[in-house]
């Protein structure tokens, strides 16, 4: 936007004194603006405000490739905002008295198990929603990102056993997407039904929300729906969907604002919708939005937050003295964000088709400044500037590695000898991979997850830099040989380069070592 028009924007909203929030208007030019700053192709926002819908609309388009229009109605991929579904899900099940929030795993999944035998036998469902089991950050979503994999859900349930913690059982936050496939398991073994028919049936239908599916493959209609988008190689571009039958339970929900406004009307009226129907109870509502693991806050930011934690399936935070729920969501290409804030009657919903979290934020952020009478703020451009310095940041580190990866190309006065390294590695849960040769140069290929293929170039020492073939991952990764007293490669751990990679790229929780090559027969 011009200064100008910024000026005429913020002098708007200053004069109106923020009381009734933005109109659509300035609704409308603050997403036009959001749209250019981040170079999202499409956004959807919807707010709810005191049982109504008093906004809903869409901008830009749903693909760079058909560019038809996005609208109140476009569906898109919700990610991680999916959890409040799931624990939705389990709530219901509490209110008809098949399960309680403190039952053990185990007795609905006798094979679940973890690496530590006592955290085993006491982990709950409540446990299975409160990313508090001690594992790190992330920990084994290798298994579900990237997509394309053959990972089944036996096999997440299986490798659970596997993963090491980080922490003490119950004694820090860290996310973790695994456990709640698990408890759409759970769902699945108590009901009879998978986790998509029960969500779909107990509450989709009931909240009315036509638009909306339990995966992107469920949709009726599938001619309104965005496409993924990231940046390529300096360039945005569609992105392949995600797609996967495992990680429905975490985040695989497709719908709309429209449809989402039903959602958050429902809890802010603490379960109710319709004409004072219950989706579920008072008490189980509560149960949802009640903190149940501390998450740190290391300074007040911009809404003078003191606390944070999460609940069951929601962050619950305060801003500006409110209680506000809230969460995000990001597959590949798409980004969401819904936020409540109930003491005002207030709902958010910023549904985006790129990999930008500055963009849902920004307009969430601005809506909310509204509210809370904050005038002359510029939450798109506060945003994109520290974006645009984050991405700078990383770039000098990711830019140093390559340039020593040039520099050792150009001391190579001979062809590499990359004997020492060739052979096949196992990790306990990612399982198999192989370097090899293709084309006289050293490859890493993993077996169950195809996308994980890429050219290896030496950087330092034994540890080589893996770029993947597959350039919208954006999460090129160090890859280190351990030697044996002969010089052999006997193992292999990695770690991503660049501090802005995803977490669910957990290359640091894995250690392969050399699979023995069996002798041959005589």
């Amino acid at each position: 936007m011009k200064p100008l028009l910024l000026t005429l924007f913020l002098l708007t909203t200053t004069t109106l004194g923020f009381t009734q929030g933005l109109t659509s208007a300035q609704i409308d030019e603050l997403a036009q603006r959001t749209l250019q700053a981040f170079n999202v192709p499409g956004i959807a926002v919807g707010v709810v405000k005191d049982g109504k819908v008093v906004h809903a609309a869409g901008y830009g388009v749903r693909s760079l490739n058909s560019r038809e229009k996005t609208d109140a109605h476009t569906r898109f991929g919700i990610a991680s905002n999916t959890k409040a579904f799931t624990a939705t899900a389990l709530g219901i099940l509490v209110d008809e008295g098949k399960l309680t929030w403190d039952d053990k795993v185990q007795d609905y999944i006798p094979e679940f198990k973890l690496y530590n035998p006592y955290v085993t036998e006491e982990f709950t469902i409540r446990d299975l929603l409160t990313h508090r089991s001690g594992l790190g950050l992330g920990a084994g979503d290798l298994m579900l990102w990237p997509d394309s994999n053959s990972f089944t859900l036996k096999d997440i349930i299986y490798n659970l056993r596997h993963l090491k913690p980080t922490s003490s059982f119950r004694s820090q936050y860290d996310y973790d997407n695994n456990f709640y496939i698990v408890a759409g398991e759970v769902v699945a073994r108590v009901t009879g039904k998978s986790w998509d028919q029960f969500v779909e049936e107990r509450i989709l239908q009931p909240l009315g929300m036509r638009e909306s599916a339990a995966s992107y493959e469920r949709l009726k209609d599938q001619t309104n729906v965005i496409d993924g988008h990231a940046m390529v190689e300096g360039k945005v571009r569609v992105v392949q969907r995600h797609s996967s039958e495992i990680d429905h339970a975490a985040g695989s929900i497709y719908s709309s604002v429209a449809d989402l406004s039903k959602w958050v009307l429902m809890h802010l009226n603490h379960g109710q919708y319709g004409n004072g129907q219950r989706l579920i109870s008072e008490t189980v509502h509560e149960e949802l939005w009640t903190p149940q693991t501390i998450i740190p806050v290391r300074h007040p930011g911009n809404y003078n937050s003191h606390f944070a934690a999460y609940g069951l399936g929601f962050f619950v935070s305060d801003a500006k003295g409110y209680k506000q729920l809230s969460h995000t969501g990001g597959l590949e290409g798409m980004v969401t964000q819904i936020t409540m804030l109930p003491e005002l009657n207030l709902g958010i919903i910023v549904l985006t088709n790129q990999q930008e979290g500055g963009a849902f934020r920004a307009i969430t952020d601005q809506i909310k400044d509204s509210y809370f009478h904050m005038s002359g703020t510029d939450r798109v451009a506060q945003y994109a500037k520290a974006r645009a310095e984050a991405l700078a940041e990383a770039g000098n580190e990711t830019d140093a590695i390559w340039k020593q990866v040039a520099a050792m190309q150009k001391q190579q006065k001979k062809k590499p000898d990359y004997s020492a390294f060739l052979g096949t590695y196992r990790d306990p849960w990612l399982g198999e991979v192989t370097i090899s040769l293709k084309n006289g140069q050293l490859w890493f290929d993993a077996k169950k997850s195809p996308k994980l293929t890429g050219q290896l170039f030496a950087y330092k020492g034994t540890t080589y830099v893996v770029k993947w073939k597959h350039r919208s991952m954006d999460a090129d990764a160090f890859v280190n040989f351990s030697l044996d007293f002969e010089g052999r490669a006997q193992g292999i751990t990695m770690a991503p380069i660049s501090p802005l990679t995803d977490f669910s790229y957990d290359f640091q929780d894995l250690n392969f070592t050399r699979v023995q090559e069996p002798k041959a027969n005589k």
